[in-house]
């Protein structure tokens, strides 16, 4: 996608973020070739020291931002301990970034269980057989985890497991970012103090 066919119209005269949000994923589908729902999660661990990692948006609605991972793994227990998130999307080629966070909820059974069954077949299998973010001791053991699972699930339907599910983002904040001449960017920055509450909209220096 080149410039020229980008959503036409001034951002910056958004009235709220989520419409705002989904024009530009809409536009990051057509012109980014790998990933265009890849988004940069920020969480910290109990020493406050910061951790991020790429991760990928499911869906997202007025509710927030969802994504899905095991709870059991560094990113789980970080957002399970402190409920607070940050998340940064950069489509590099459309020279735009949204940056958000806010608290974080955990979305309903119904909710994982039917985004598990979306998965393909080896995919939920893999999240049986792999204890993510703790030391393993080869890919041997990885690949033997997966034909033990594999084979205990040969027919039927694979269960969620328990420490599989989601995490919605509901923002507090939402800064929407595109690349200008001369470093002059075009920036502004939707708040609220509580992800009930209406949106203030401010223009930001670049």
């Amino acid at each position: 996608m080149t410039a020229n066919e980008l959503t036409t119209g001034d951002f910056t005269d958004a009235d709220e973020p989520f419409s705002l949000f989904g024009t530009w994923l809409k536009d990051a589908e057509k012109g980014e070739v790998n990933d265009p729902n890849a988004v940069a999660l920020a969480t910290v661990d109990p020493d406050g020291l910061p951790n991020v990692r790429m991760v990928l948006l499911k869906e997202f609605d007025e509710r927030g931002f969802v994504f899905y991972t095991n709870f059991e793994s560094q990113k789980g227990h970080e957002i399970l301990a402190t409920r607070k998130a940050a998340m940064c999307f950069h489509w590099k080629s459309l020279r735009r970034q949204v940056r958000l966070r806010g608290p974080v909820e955990i979305v309903s059974d119904e909710e994982a269980d039917e985004y598990f069954r979306s998965r393909p077949r080896g995919s939920r299998i893999g999240a049986w057989a792999s204890k993510q973010s703790r030391p393993l001791e080869s890919r041997f053991a990885l690949e033997k985890a997966v034909a033990e699972f594999t084979a205990r699930h040969a027919i039927g339907e694979i269960p969620r497991p328990e420490y599989w599910s989601g995490f919605r983002v509901r923002p507090t904040s939402i800064e929407f970012w595109h690349d200008r001449p001369f470093r002059l960017h075009d920036r502004i920055e939707f708040r609220r103090p509580v992800p009930e509450g209406g949106w203030l909209k401010v223009r930001m220096y670049p």
